[in-house]
């Protein structure tokens, strides 16, 4: 997403001479439209009618200018209507908008880009109050009573105020669990839908290969299987299961993105090209967007910022038409990122202006321009000086028009302040957050130092130093809301020991000024100040019998750089600051020292790895994740998450995912090809043995399936979490194949001593590559089918696929 866009697109302009007119970045002042009382019985406002023909009825009775408003969005120019307390003024709506408003970005928000800490956003009441607001004027006051489209982001919770904070998306991937997800998500529905919103611009299934890029904690990981379950289960929590094309109470629009390539930007900066060929978009970045849009009803689909052989996605006809909507079968509308189509023409410099940036895009099948429509605005005159045919503006205008019908707007425009409430942040959504960031969390290495114990009552209480810059403060991550309560790691430690325990804190080094996300400028530490809270850390440190030291991540050196001036992409994966110092500190006074990261991308933390007694992934855990955390530090929950990536060592080992081709990670000199924590990695405080895989048939045919069946059992002596992990490897092949893939894998909970035993299906589908003819095809010979516990502990049987 961009912020702040329009002053820097007309910044842009001004600087690069080319003529905008005004009427695009500021609309004039027009006569009010009244509304059309005969239309009362019109065919489109009839609800029993086919949603098809109500669109045709509906479609031959506008105007141009109001078919152009209806793919536009008002974002930033919300402003204009509102009075000098950020109410709305219905009475400045007619003379902006006389032709009615297609979309409102953000409702919850203030007044558009700025942090919620500089002005705090909407409650629950006033959101619903503003949303009510646009759409009595847009169903009474606008000709055609048209209503409103509002869009909110959902990443990982409604990012509201008072709204539930889950995990972030590359948390809920470590739960490798597509249930949690579907459930975090159907909280999410329920507390943007009861605010009168009805499209949500999540999930994000871009398959992250740069861990240098900032949005890695957007996504759902490395591996395009992993990445499309968990994507299809965010789309059947948002909008239910199946693939119902209308929405139901209490769901909304899915929105998936960003179609594609976005995950692997050149040099691991956002929205750098992506040099990525059709066999590997084919391989890896197809995949989880092909998923959802044949298993799901997804209806919207919004297009990347990325180029892609020299043509930007917002102007690929070939991968929004042919594969999109042709070979995939895609019936929604495509919706633009934030200026991603005026991206045209001010970074990509495919078009000469607005006008050329809209054409382009319109052209290639983008339906919508998000966030204030400057390059659809253009239309208008465009169509009347005969460079644009009406008949295109009319497709782009009939899917928005679908989306609404289907949403139900026509007959529920409006929203329950009452209900809103009641249903926002409820107790049954706090516990599914704390339990959601119980399952993200991951344990990469353990010495027997965790899970800590408490004495019994009456016994002496052992002193526990809780250090650290992510010690005091619950990291959310970006898209983030504000949730009513936060737990920092420090308060839930604290409510977890109780009386038991004496707990000490210390800061240790604070790793960047300030830690808002929307925040442009990010300015580091102070070294000198740093080396004196190092000092502080040691000293309260020292009387320890144990030390919880939190690292990691702010919001802001992880995180989406949406602008020039808004960076969030690194050169390094090392932790940022004195970090590295303020463990070398504690770890020299000789304590037990468990490192708890808290961060949004893969951190190179190699001497911590192998210093520290115990390492634990938390990523970003939610408006819970202190109580989540203490909880599995003290062994109440037994860790169970699986990295959804690949941890590297070092940036000299990039690119490094599991599922590299044969050739790939030869050999260095003076160094290792391993990366400091595979893909699949997870450790737990209990045992499990899993047994070879077994096969239904040793041989099948092309077109054949055969069953997986694996034994896994708890070998320790506490209940615990166990995913079992089915890959496949290709042994010869017409074209390379990766050393393995990723086909299937169950997270199961076993008891002490019980068994279970899991059955997978591989498929066709599980089989087929893409041949040297860039046909899709089960080629005959044998497949290696490996199971365990994560990507490099497998045991292997073959399966035959005979001719």
């Amino acid at each position: 997403m961009r912020f702040s866009a329009i002053s820097r697109l007309a910044a842009t302009v001004a600087t690069v001479g080319l003529l905008v007119p005004s009427s695009v970045v500021h609309a004039a002042p027009r006569r009010p439209v009244a509304a059309d009382n005969s239309l009362a019985h019109a065919l489109y406002k009839d609800a029993s009618q086919p949603i098809e023909a109500r669109v045709d009825d509906l479609l031959k009775r506008m105007t141009l200018e109001e078919k152009v408003a209806q793919i536009t969005t008002v974002w930033e120019g919300k402003k204009a209507f509102f009075d000098a307390h950020l109410q709305l003024d219905p009475t400045k709506l007619g003379t902006l908008y006389p032709n009615g408003m297609g979309q409102l970005a953000r409702p919850s928000d203030a007044e558009g880009p700025v942090s919620p800490r500089v002005v705090p956003g909407r409650d629950a009441r006033q959101t619903v109050a503003l949303v009510n607001g646009l759409q009595h004027w847009a169903m009474t006051q606008t000709r055609l009573g048209i209503p409103i489209l509002f869009h909110e982001e959902g990443l990982h919770g409604y990012a509201a105020v008072g709204a539930t904070s889950f995990p972030q998306a590359i948390a809920q991937a470590s739960s490798w669990n597509p249930d949690l997800i579907r459930s975090i998500d159907t909280v999410v529905a329920r507390e943007a839908s009861a605010r009168g919103v009805s499209l949500v611009l999540s999930p994000v299934v871009d398959v992250a290969r740069d861990p240098r890029w900032g949005r890695i904690e957007e996504t759902f990981g490395e591996d395009p299987y992993l990445v499309g379950e968990l994507g299809v289960a965010a789309v059947e929590g948002l909008q239910g299961p199946g693939r119902v094309r209308q929405v139901t109470p209490g769901h909304v629009f899915a929105t998936l993105k960003h179609l594609t390539g976005h995950g692997q930007p050149e040099s691991g900066t956002n929205v750098g090209p992506a040099p990525i060929s059709e066999r590997e978009l084919r391989e890896n970045f197809f995949p989880p967007f092909e998923e959802v849009v044949k298993r799901t009803g997804i209806e919207a689909v919004m297009a990347s910022y990325n180029e892609i052989d020299g043509v930007p996605s917002h102007a690929n006809k070939w991968l929004l038409g042919h594969v999109l909507r042709g070979e995939w079968g895609f019936r929604g509308a495509v919706v633009s990122d934030y200026s991603a189509i005026d991206q045209l023409m001010s970074i990509h410099h495919i078009a000469s202006d607005l006008e050329g940036a809209a054409r382009r895009a319109l052209d290639a099948g983008v339906d919508s321009d998000l966030p204030e429509g400057l390059s659809y605005a253009t239309l208008t005159k465009q169509v009347r000086e005969g460079k644009v045919s009406e008949a295109q503006v009319d497709i782009a205008v009939r899917r928005m028009l679908e989306l609404k019908f289907r949403a139900g707007l026509f007959e529920h425009p409006y929203a329950d302040a009452n209900h809103a409430v009641a249903v926002t942040n409820t107790p049954e959504a706090v516990a599914l957050a704390r339990k959601a960031a119980q399952e993200s969390i991951v344990l990469l290495k353990n010495d027997g130092m965790l899970p800590l114990a408490l004495p019994a009552a009456g016994a002496a209480k052992p002193t526990i130093a809780v250090i650290g810059p992510n010690a005091a403060v619950a990291r959310l991550g970006g898209y983030y809301g504000q949730p009513p309560h936060t737990v920092s790691i420090l308060d839930g430690i604290k409510a977890k020991v109780g009386n038991r325990a004496n707990i000490v804190f210390s800061q240790g080094v604070k790793i960047t000024e300030n830690d808002d996300w929307w925040e442009d400028k990010v300015t580091l530490a102070s070294p000198a100040e740093n080396a004196k809270l190092i000092q502080q850390a040691v000293e309260a440190a020292k009387g320890a019998d144990r030390i919880i030291l939190c690292l990691g991540d702010t919001e802001q050196t992880s995180r989406e750089g949406w602008a020039d001036n808004h960076l969030g992409d690194r050169t390094s994966l090392d932790l940022v600051g004195q970090q590295q110092d303020l463990f070398d500190a504690i770890k020299a006074l000789g304590k037990p020292v468990t490192v708890v990261l808290l961060n949004g991308r893969p951190a190179s933390t190699v001497k911590i790895a192998d210093e520290a007694n115990a390492l634990v992934e938390g990523w970003y855990l939610g408006e819970q994740g202190g109580n989540a955390m203490a909880d599995v530090l003290f062994g109440d929950v037994n860790p169970g998450g699986k990295l959804p990536l690949t941890i590297p060592r070092s940036v000299g080992q990039l690119p490094m995912f599991y599922n590299a081709k044969p050739s790939a990670h030869r050999g260095y000199l003076f160094d290792t090809t391993k990366p400091l924590f595979p893909f699949g990695w997870g450790l737990s405080y209990t045992s499990f043995a899993i047994s070879p895989p077994r096969l239904s048939q040793q041989t099948i045919g092309t077109g054949g399936s055969v069953q997986v069946s694996v034994d896994v059992k708890n070998t320790g002596q506490r209940a615990g979490d166990e995913t079992v992990q089915l890959y496949i490897h290709d042994k010869v092949s017409s074209v390379t194949r990766p050393v393995k893939e990723l086909k299937g894998f169950q997270r199961v909970t076993l008891k002490p001593g019980e068994s279970r035993t899991l059955t997978f299906t591989l498929t066709p589908h599980s089989l087929e590559m893409w041949n040297i003819d860039m046909k899709r095809v089960v080629e005959p010979g044998d497949f290696d089918v490996m199971v365990g516990p994560n990507s490099v502990d497998l045991q292997t049987t073959t399966l035959t696929v005979a001719g």
